[in-house]
C-alpha cells in the first residue's frame, strides 16, 4: 500500500512548505485563515469572517474577489470547488482546539451542483460534517446569497491519513 519511508518523506516535505508557525495557521480572531496560504490567498480567505463554529460545523461570511469573476461578473464556475475544498477541509477540524493533533487530509471525491450564480461581493457558506466513519467523512457545503437563496450545494468526501 505504499512505502512508509515515502509517507514520512512527504510529511517532512509538507512541514517544510507549511510549518506549524505559518502565519495563515494563526488567523485574527473571528477569521478562518490568515495570509500566506497559497489557496487561501487566491480566494482572499483572510477576509472571510467566521459567524459560527462548532464541532464539524462552520458558517462563514465570504468575499468574492474581482479576480475570480467571469465576464458576466459572477463567480467563475471552476473556482467554486476551490472554495468548497478549502472550506470542507476546515470543517473537518472545526470546533477543535488550535494546536490539537492533526493528520493530513485528502479529498477523495467532490460533487458540486450549481443552482444560481454567485454575484454579490459577499456571500455565506455553511458547511457541516454529515457523516463520519473511521478516517473518512462526508462534508456538505452550501453557498447562500444575502437573501438566503441557495446558490451552490456540494458534497465532499475527505480521508484523514494516518
Amino acid at each position: 500500500m505504499g512505502d512508509p519511508h515515502e509517507k514520512a518523506g512527504q510529511a517532512a516535505a509538507d512541514l517544510a512548505v507549511f510549518p506549524p508557525d505559518a502565519p495563515w495557521r494563526n488567523p485574527e480572531p473571528g477569521h478562518l485563515i490568515g495570509r500566506g496560504h497559497p489557496v487561501g490567498d487566491l480566494l482572499d480567505a483572510h477576509e472571510w469572517r467566521v459567524l459560527e463554529e462548532r464541532n464539524g460545523y462552520l458558517l462563514l461570511d465570504c468575499a468574492l474577489p474581482a479576480k475570480l469573476r467571469n465576464f458576466r461578473g459572477s463567480l467563475f464556475g471552476g473556482f467554486t470547488p476551490v472554495y468548497v475544498d478549502l472550506v470542507a477541509l476546515h470543517t473537518f477540524r472545526a470546533g477543535r482546539a488550535r494546536g490539537s493533533p492533526r493528520h493530513p487530509l485528502v479529498t477523495v471525491n467532490m460533487r458540486t451542483d450549481y443552482f444560481e450564480p454567485v454575484v454579490s461581493d459577499r456571500f455565506r457558506i455553511e458547511s457541516e460534517v454529515v457523516h463520519r466513519r473511521g478516517r473518512t467523512c462526508l462534508v456538505q457545503t452550501r453557498f447562500f446569497d444575502e437573501h438566503g437563496t441557495l446558490l451552490v450545494f456540494a458534497l465532499t468526501t475527505l480521508r484523514e491519513l494516518a
